[in-house]
């Protein structure tokens, strides 16, 4: 396993990390998720991924009982806020809601702080400045250590970073976006100046498109499937898409890979990814994607290409 930088920060993340949404509280008990978490942590895996809005916060509290088995010291622990209830403060990303969204995740998860807290998604009623200021406060409180975004708008990080800067602020180390074969534009394109101008950290989410990128969908929805179960997530299912992966499957053959080690081996490759969030409901599973980082090493600069080609086919 290969720990890097979280952007220009001294902390460290696995290259592969562990994430609870969809499963955590869902597919997966107490029981089950411990035994995920230890088997990755065995394999070098340290950061685990969670927000107060998978399984309306079940997913902490699973986590959190989880966590009584390992040293707090050797752990990468994520939340994000958003999402929190129904109430007309429990949404978005105003002071009251970051500082009591967090302290509420806290007392789920049963820790005293979240290494990283994120803010799941931008808020059009609130102000940037005020959501800079709580988690300003947030980092200095002692509650987090390193703050991000989620799925912001190139333009709106850059102002958070220089409304830090104006108001003394600690600003964003980094950002959680969607990233995988399928979904690559605002990554590669509209974050590149973000990179290159501030090194922003990223923790990459969906890394298999739903599970799209596994293959298993290429010749239908099989029963008891995440697509099959969630209604919402089929609109990414496409025939280009099922086509996508279809020729992507005989280039994994081609180096003794499965469709799904490809694929996570592929968004490891990029040096912008900090670390890419694993989602399984078994051992098993969690073993296939751990083989991606024995995978990484054989995607040569010629099977880059002819990946290339393929993506590039067809977003014509």
């Amino acid at each position: 396993m290969q720990y890097n930088k979280l952007g220009k920060s001294g902390l460290r993340v696995s290259e592969l990390s562990f994430g609870s949404w969809l499963t955590f509280g869902n597919n997966l008990d107490v029981k089950l998720a411990r035994q995920c978490m230890q088997h990755a942590f065995e394999q070098g895996v340290n950061f685990f991924d969670n927000a107060e809005a998978y399984g309306a916060g079940q997913s902490e509290i699973v986590m959190g009982e989880a966590l009584k088995d390992f040293r707090r010291e050797d752990l990468v622990i994520s939340s994000k806020i958003f999402w929190g209830g129904q109430g007309p403060n429990d949404t978005g990303l105003s002071r009251k809601h970051l500082i009591e969204g967090t302290k509420n995740a806290l007392r789920r998860l049963k820790l005293e702080y979240v290494d990283l807290l994120f803010c799941h998604r931008p808020d059009p009623n609130t102000p940037v400045e005020e959501t800079v200021l709580a988690m300003d406060y947030l980092v200095r409180s002692g509650l987090v250590f390193y703050w991000g975004t989620s799925e912001w708008p190139a333009e709106k990080i850059e102002q958070a970073i220089q409304l830090a800067k104006e108001l003394n602020c600690i600003a964003p180390t980094m950002e959680q976006p969607q990233y995988n074969m399928l979904v690559r534009d605002r990554f590669e394109r509209e974050y590149a100046p973000l990179f290159k101008k501030y090194s922003l950290g990223t923790t990459v989410w969906s890394p298999l498109a739903s599970g799209i990128l596994t293959g298993k969908y290429n010749d239908g929805i099989p029963a008891g499937s995440r697509l099959a179960e969630q209604e919402w997530l089929r609109e990414r299912l496409s025939p280009d898409a099922i086509s996508t992966v279809r020729k992507l499957s005989e280039v994994a053959k081609e180096i003794d890979a499965s469709m799904t080690q490809l694929a996570l081996a592929w968004c490891l490759k990029n040096p912008n990814v900090s670390t890419v969030i694993l989602g399984a409901t078994n051992l098993k599973q969690l073993d296939e994607n751990l083989g991606a980082l024995a995978v990484k090493d054989r995607l040569s600069d010629q099977v880059l290409k002819k990946i290339e080609k393929i993506l590039a086919d067809r977003a014509k």
